[in-house]
Formats: C-alpha cells, structure tokens, sequence
C-alpha cells in the first residue's frame, strides 16, 4: 500500500486514519493471492514453475498489485467513527491464530485422506515444475507387467502419473516448500487460515459495521473446522479467501455509482479484480463452480441496472474461470473424470443458468429491473419462507433421512463408523439430513437461531429496494448454504465433513448472526431511548450486545475444544528424512505390500525423488525377475513394505530389512451423530531392503 522501497510504509499505514486502514488491509489477502496464482498458474502450465521464475515474474506482480490496487478502496462512510481498538482486536486476532495453528500445525505426509494429496502434489511441483509426473518404468523395469504406478489420490494415465485435485492449493503452498522444505509447506496453510480470517473481518465491517468486526472474527477463529483445516494442506482456506475477498473488492467496487458508457477508474479496477478473485476459485476448487452461479445473475442485474462495473466484473470473473477450467481439464482431467458423475450435471445446469441470464437481460433491457418492492406483500413471503425453510432443515432428519452414498467403499467406511459409535449398521446412511445440526455443533444453536432472523431481515430488506450492499453477498451465500445444507456431498463422518462447511457456509451463519444482533442493539438503543438518561438505560444496548455475542463464542469454544488440544501425525516429517536418507542416490524402489502401496508411494516418488512402483502380492521369481532388471539398469533395487517379515520371505533373507520410517501418532476421530472428540492413534511403518546392484 506504499510505494515499493520506499522505506516509509510504517509511517504511512500509522497515519491512515483506522476506518480507512481497516477497509485496506482486510483487502489485501484477496489481492495478493490473486496476483500469484494470475502468475504461477501459467509458469505450471508451461512446465516453467520454479523458484526462479516465480520470484523474477510471481513476486514483482504480487508486490505491485498489493502497492497500487488497495489505494483504489474507498474510505468506508463511517471512517471518522471508527475507533482504532476494533482495528488492533482483529489484528490481534488473525495473528494469535496463526500463531496457534503454526504450533499445533499437522504433519499429514501419509497419504489416507486429502491434506496428504495435496502435500504430495505441491512436493511434486515444486521440486520439478511441471506436470504430469514421469513414471520413469525404464528406470526400473520397463514394461514388466507385474508393476503398477497408480496409487491414492495419483492417476496412472499412459506412461504417466497425474496427481488428484486442482493445482491452486499446491501454487501457494509451493512458496511455503521453496522457503522451509516439508516444514514450509506445512506451516502455509496456518497462514492462509489467518488470512481467511482478515479477510471475513473486513467483510464484516463493510456489511455491518467495524464494531462488529471483531467479535465475527473471533468466532470464525475459535470454531474448529476453520482451526481444524488450517492445520492441515487442505485448499479450503485458499478458497475461502478469494471468494469471501471477492466479495469484500465488489463491494468496493460498487460503492461508487458508475455508468455503463463511463471511462475507465478505479471502480472498474475494483470490480476486475473482484471478479478475477471469484474466478480464481476455480483453480484452487472445481466444485467453486456452483457458488460462483449467483455471480453470473448479478452481472446480469448489473447491466440491466446501466452500471459501468458489469463488464469489468465479468471480464475478471471469465479470465478467471478460465484459468480454473484449463487447470481442471488440462492438468487434472483424470479427477475430473472421477467426478463426471457429479461435475457433469453441474456444468449443464452452469450452461443454463448462463444461457438464462442472457436471455432474462435481453428481454430486459429496456425495461431495466423489476420493482419487486411494489408488492407490497412480496418482502414479509420471502422473510417468511426463510424461516420456514430453516424449520424443514431442522425437521428433515425426522422426516427424510437420507441414503445412497453411489459408493462401496464410502458404504463400507459409514458401516465401520457406526460399530465404532454404537449406532445401526447402515453403510448406505449419507447423513445429509443432518447438515444444518453440522452446523449448530460448530458455532452454537444461537448463532443458527440469530442467522436464521437475519437472513430473513437482510432479504426482507433487499426485496424493499434497501441495503443494495448486500445483495451480492445474499445472492452467493443464502445459495451456497441452500445448495450445500440439502446435498454436502461429502463422506459424513466429522471432523472431516466440517470441510464443507468452513469455505462459505459457516462463514455466512456468523456473518448473518452478528448483521442481526447489530440490528437488536440499535432497536434496543432506540426501545430505550426515552429513558437514555438513567444508567441502566445507557447500558441496556452495550448489555445486549455483550451477552448475545457471549452466546456466539462460548459453544463454538466448547466443540473446538474436542479435538483442538494435540497435533496430528507428528513425527512424520522427521521420518519422511530417514526414510529418503536411508534411500541409494540410484535407488529403484518397488513396493512389495498391497496394503501400504496406496499410502506410500507417493512419499517415495514425489519427496524422496526416486523412481517407484508397485507389485501385488508378487512371489520370490517375480521379485528376483523386476530386481534384476533393476540391476541390469546399474540401479540399486529396493523393495519396500510395511512388515519386515514380507521382505525376508521375498528375498529368502538375502539383506537385512531396516525400518527408517516409524510413526506412532494420534489422528484425527471419526463421528457421525456428535461433534468429534477424543483422538484415534496413527501407526506408520515402512521396512526396506536394499540390494545393490551386484549384490
């Protein structure tokens, strides 16, 4: 926000007054990421992604873009009120957040669930740049058909491997490896939480008010799935960062009025940049696709309403998605593919809604928006229909569980679950009905009580024709949280559903809780206004407000408790570097376990840098077969598993099995019908064998 080298940034932001200062740096994670994934996208893409091309072209971008576009925010209407302590408390905030899942960070390298996979992938790039992953089958033993290179979340596709997910995530974690190696990388994602939580707070103090700020910060912070996926390498927080930071840009943006045949000023740039934000969420999320809908009508409203920032918005929103479908049909077509079941009817309902909005704007055109607020009756129905469609979420588990995971082994998992917990064995159970309960036991029964009214105000409020601020983020949120309360479409055991929730969802109850308990404070300020003159009077309002945001933070402190207190997979990292010093520089590594190959080889391939595949329940002569082959290649064999005895039957005790990797840590639980709690132990082992060539 200052010029670069100019070495007067700390006086400069100090002489900022706070609203302003608040409104600036609240905008800059949306920004920054931006810049760099507008940057190392393309660099992966091209197979150039390496420190050096990052810091000569990534770094120079997202320095500039973080200098010039912050200066285009305007000055939030209340500036002259804002106070500096709403400022420093959710500084302060985002900070010991940090600090707090920096130290409690998880060590997940072993691939059983996402965070791993997405470990691998950005250990991948960035130590190499580019994708696909080489097989490197000549480096061990060509086309033997006894071998296999296909494990958790890697696709073998030809010669070739290509790593599960998108490559958003991993581009920003990548910074983390280039700086700090697994620990690095581990660390980043702790940051991009923080951020996320920046982040909210400034869309809160845009939407409600920067009082408010603080308290919505702090129960985002302290509820466990925003603590639980930033300690791991989950892309969740990245998302959540650009599409709530494209909502804090677009409602920059707008703040000014512009027309469609104005030129070009710092409302357009604000709104390019808030659509290239809500773009980009498509690099780091497929499934960002149906959140981004909404985005697409409300272009559309933006040019029945004759306003300049529609095409600049759309514009970034294109270049954007863009870049997020080359991304997912360029480098992750395999995953897609994985998804077709699901990404398909997606995509055909992406078309028509575009093709809706098209249509709906030209016939419009002339006539401009319907004014809805003439029906007189229109604002209390759709009040009304929010709280009765809160009551059938409530419901819904009485009146239509739900079933049918399209899954055998997600069936098998939900059945292992349920032994666990004492529940009825039903595998087919998906507990979708459930998903509005996921909600209260991670932020309280009173924040979804306080959404709830809030929700139906704000939307009573736009369909009056008030408040137009919010109707991008009533668009985009109240259909995230619809669309994701009726189908999670997510395995339902928790923590690990809470995945679902954290982006958007629960960042939408508090947003809508704190906008109604602002709401309840000035209606009691006004309720008690005649008798302003008597102490209790006065204090009845600070009152108000100090117990409902108490009802906030205090059961969202209560879960996150459960399974907050521990880290998860330590050792890990420790015993990836034991394992790969333990490794030959000419090292061919055939994993021999079926049961560990999945997990492992992954770590073998992607961080240790050695050529591996696996065999399925092989024999002695199939063994002696591929190490010769080995051999014959002037290549140290290896054989890997996760028992010492199994090497010793294969190679009839030709070398002594040695176990650099050994891990004995806790992890996280699984529930169903409670929040989580307690913790599950993880045991990881993996034995070689090393016979050198000749030997």
């Amino acid at each position: 926000m200052c010029a670069a080298g100019s070495g007067n940034c700390h006086s400069y932001l100090m002489r900022l007054p706070p609203g302003r200062f608040l409104a600036r740096v609240t905008a800059l994670p949306a920004i920054a990421l931006s810049a760099w994934l507008l940057v190392a996208f393309p660099l992966l893409a091209l197979g150039s992604f390496t420190p050096l091309a990052a810091a000569v072209l990534g770094a120079p971008a997202v320095v500039a873009a973080c200098a010039l576009v912050p200066r285009l925010v305007p000055d939030p209407p209340e500036e002259e009120n804002v106070p500096w302590w709403p400022v420093v408390l959710v500084l302060v905030i985002a900070v010991a957040f940090a600090a707090v899942q920096v130290a409690y960070h998880a060590e997940a390298l072993v691939i059983r669930r996402d965070p791993a996979s997405y470990a691998m992938y950005t250990a991948w790039i960035a130590e190499n740049g580019s994708l696909p992953i080489p097989q490197q089958r000549e480096l061990i033993a060509g086309d033997d058909p006894s071998l296999s290179y296909q494990s958790l979340a890697h696709y073998e596709r030809g010669d070739v491997i290509w790593p599960q997910f998108m490559a958003g995530a991993p581009l920003v974690t990548s910074i983390g490896y280039w700086l700090g190696g697994l620990d690095g990388m581990l660390v980043t994602t702790p940051v991009l939480g923080a951020l996320g939580v920046l982040t909210f707070a400034g869309l809160t103090a845009r939407l409600v008010g920067a009082r408010w700020a603080p308290p919505a910060a702090l129960v985002l912070a302290v509820c466990l799935p925003q603590q639980w996926v930033s300690r791991f390498t989950y892309s969740e927080p990245l998302t959540q960062v650009l599409l709530l930071g494209g909502l804090v840009l677009a409602h920059d943006a707008l703040v000014r009025r512009t027309r469609i045949t104005d030129r070009w000023s710092s409302a357009h740039t604000l709104a390019a940049a808030a659509g290239l934000a809500f773009g980009l969420g498509l690099v780091v999320r497929i499934d960002a696709i149906r959140d981004l809908l909404p985005v697409v009508g409300f272009v559309g409203l933006l040019l029945l309403a004759r306003r300049g920032q529609a095409l600049p918005l759309l514009g970034g929103l294109a270049v954007g998605a863009g870049l997020g479908l080359y991304a997912g049909y360029g480098l992750s077509l395999p995953y897609l593919e994985y998804l077709s079941d699901s990404l398909d009817p997606l995509l055909l309902i992406s078309a028509a809604v575009i093709a809706v909005t098209v249509v709906a704007t030209a016939a419009l055109w002339r006539h401009g928006i319907p004014h809805v607020e003439r029906v007189r009756w229109l604002p209390d129905v759709v009040a009304a229909l929010v709280l009765l469609t809160m009551v059938l979420l409530a419901v819904r588990p009485l009146l239509w569980p739900d079933y049918g995971h399209g899954s055998d082994f997600t069936n098998g998992w939900v059945a292992y679950v349920q032994q666990r917990e004492g529940l009825p064995v039903e595998g087919s159970r998906t507990y979708y009905d459930m998903s509005l309960y996921w909600v209260g036991w991670y932020v309280g029964l009173a924040t979804v009580l306080f959404a709830s009214l809030g929700v139906a105000l704000v939307l009573r409020r736009l369909f009056q024709r008030r408040d137009p601020q919010w109707l991008l983020p009533a668009m985009l949120l109240v259909w995230t949280v619809t669309t994701t309360l009726l189908r999670p479409a997510i395995t339902p055991d928790h923590p690990w559903a809470s995945r679902r929730l954290i982006a958007l969802v629960i960042p939408a109850f508090i947003l809508f809780a704190v906008w109604f308990l602002a709401w309840l404070t000035r209606y009691c300020a006004v309720a008690s206004h005649p008798d302003r003159h008597t102490a209790p009077a006065r204090a009845f309002p600070a009152v108000v407000a100090a117990v409902t945001t108490v009802a906030l933070v205090v059961p969202t402190v209560a879960t996150a408790s459960g399974i907050m207190g521990y880290r998860q997979d330590i050792g890990s990292v420790d015993a990836t570097h034991r394992l790969c010093g333990a490794l030959p520089e000419d090292a061919s590594v055939v994993v021999v376990d079926s049961d560990m190959a999945g997990n492992y080889m992954p770590l073998l391939r992607n961080v240790c840098g050695v050529p591996t595949a696996a065999m399925n329940e092989p024999t002695p002569q199939d063994v002696d077969r591929v190490v010769s082959e080995i051999h014959e290649r002037d290549r140290d064999a290896v054989l890997a598993a996760s028992d010492w005895e199994r090497l010793e039957q294969l190679t009839d005790g030709g070398a002594e099995p040695e176990r650099p990797f050994h891990v004995v840590a806790r992890m996280d639980p699984s529930t169903l019908m409670e929040p989580p709690t307690g913790s599950w132990t993880f045991m990881g082992s993996v034995w070689v064998s090393v016979l050198p060539d000749g030997g």
